[in-house]
């Protein structure tokens, strides 16, 4: 069978939009955020002004950003149906699974669920900013045996959050670390979860159904989780003097050292570069010593290790030091992909937000790509239909 066109599979290369939200400059290392440099916002820049950034395509004034927090406070509350139904599911559900449910409950209560103007669309995609956080803490909660905690209207986000989890208020240096996670992990382009709530968005399909499709995307193991797995190999490794064979044994076996390598970085990914401190100050702090050392020579082993035996470099990513500084503010393990939405939801509401109401060139159009039919067990020819007694 003659084959139609050259494949490009998994769109790798393919420009397929144009966007004003972010550009990823993987050969330079750049991260920029609506023309700022990742760098700059996570010194200086707290979450909910890159909520504004990302949604209103400017940093805010004082005005506005506090304006963007009565909102985000005022939503923060789960509706109780939903609480209920949190209470009815398996304890043992994967919180993945619990947080794309939960938003596709959500959806039946926001009153502007069926109006699909761009200020409805935008009221919707701050309510879900506001109530990712609560139900992942809500959620932690329940399936533990616990109640959920009120959202505490004297915290930022991202504060709230580490409060809503742990029943604690976070200090301020903690809460300051939580804060800049939030924002490095705001926004990435078309990453796979991003293309898939535009996609959906593309066919007019409310944001809360955009939104479960990119936590579907993002739950997969080739997209999310992949800090996880670092602190799984962490707690494998166990201590320093492991690394340098653990590093052996997987290059041997040809598996990956997870954390190191990324699909677009051709340097360390600018983001890693700043959770590093936070995480070694962290576990400092709370007495730990532990993972941040082992995590520090196991990039230097992994990265010389991959030299010597490919001949080319790899580079530390977002995820190796993410991991370690989640871990150090005692945060469960398989919350770290749910806690990556819970920042990512911003970025996913701006690029619906662009998707749906653009006002570029070309307009934004219903995605449906091509693609090649390879054959069937007839051979080249069609299938002659056998009725059923004669096959």
């Amino acid at each position: 069978m003659e084959s139609k066109a050259i494949i490009n599979t998994g769109l790798r290369g393919i420009t397929v939009a144009s966007t004003k939200i972010s550009d990823v400059q993987g050969q330079a290392g750049k991260l920029i955020y609506r023309g700022y440099l990742i760098q700059e916002l996570a010194e200086k820049a707290s979450f909910e002004e890159i909520i504004h950034l990302l949604l209103f395509e400017k940093l805010p004034s004082a005005e506005e950003l506090e304006n963007l927090k009565h909102d985000l406070k005022q939503y923060r509350a789960l509706p109780d149906p939903v609480i209920k139904a949190l209470q009815t599911c398996p304890k043992n559900a994967l919180p993945m699974d619990i947080l794309q449910a939960g938003v596709a409950l959500m959806a039946s209560y926001d009153p502007d669920l069926e109006d699909e103007s761009r200020q409805a669309t935008m009221n919707m995609g701050i309510r879900l900013v506001a109530r990712l956080a609560t139900l992942v803490a809500a959620w932690d909660r329940i399936r533990n045996g616990k109640p959920p905690i009120e959202p505490d209207p004297d915290l930022d986000h991202a504060a709230n959050f580490l409060y809503m989890l742990s029943g604690s208020r976070p200090d301020e240096e903690t809460a300051r670390f939580f804060d800049v996670a939030l924002v490095l992990h705001a926004e990435h382009s078309f990453n796979a979860s991003t293309f898939s709530a535009r996609q959906v968005a593309s066919t007019k399909a409310h944001i809360y159904s955009a939104i479960c499709a990119a936590l579907g995307s993002l739950s997969g193991s080739l997209h999310g989780g992949a800090n996880v797995r670092v602190m799984q190999m962490l707690l494998e490794i166990g201590s320093l003097d492991n690394v340098a064979p653990y590093v052996e044994n997987i290059l041997d076996k040809g598996r990956k050292i997870m954390g190191l390598g990324h699909a677009v970085y051709k340097t360390d990914d600018p983001r890693a570069l700043i959770l590093a401190p936070m995480a070694k100050r962290l576990e400092e702090k709370t007495g730990g010593k532990r993972w941040y050392p082992i995590a520090r020579l196991l990039e230097e082993k992994g990265k010389a290790a991959f030299k010597q035996r490919k001949g080319t470099d790899i580079y530390v990513n977002v995820d190796f030091y993410s991991a370690v500084l989640y871990y150090a503010m005692q945060i469960p393990v398989d919350l770290f992909t749910p806690i990556f939405a819970v920042s990512r939801i911003s970025g996913w509401t701006a690029h619906v937000l662009e998707e749906r109401f653009a006002d570029a060139a070309p307009k934004p159009m219903l995605y449906r790509p091509e693609s090649e039919y390879v054959g069937h067990y007839c051979g080249p020819e069609e299938c002659s239909f056998v009725p059923l007694p004669q096959r």
